[in-house]
């Protein structure tokens, strides 16, 4: 898939987040990588053999204080590669990127791995009814 193409599906994902979680979505940015990087891959906990969809960087709004001075951006990237090979038809690759942009913004909201995991359970449990 080309790289515009790609970008379209997270587009695509971003504007299906709910309006009130999208109107708390401040000073992030969200950008698509080709592959993770093996520092990014750190970052990520990721063990050795292993890949990373997405990953958020930054400060989640649990963690912050309104006494804070400026700070750069926080950071959700998403990654290309990783999904190509793990989608198996083009309507499963829209849903995987979905599903990565709801966990890594899960994350900027504070959630915790398990939290989000938790969540996504309970999500797809809603999406099957």
């Amino acid at each position: 898939m080309r790289p515009d193409e790609f970008d379209r599906l997270v587009s695509a994902a971003c504007a299906r987040i709910p309006g009130r979680f999208r109107r708390r979505l401040k000073n992030i940015a969200i950008v698509v990588e080709a592959e993770p990087a093996p520092a990014q891959l750190a970052r990520g906990r990721v063990p050795r053999g292993g890949t990373l969809l997405g990953l958020y960087e930054g400060r989640p709004l649990t963690a912050r204080s309104v006494f804070e001075p400026f700070a750069m951006p926080d950071r959700i990237t998403i990654f290309q590669g990783p999904h190509e090979r793990l989608a198996t038809s083009p309507e499963h690759l829209a849903r995987l990127v979905e599903e990565t942009v709801w966990h890594e913004v899960a994350h900027y909201f504070g959630l915790n791995e398990a939290q989000v995991r938790a969540a996504e359970h309970k999500r797809r449990g809603r999406a099957r009814r």
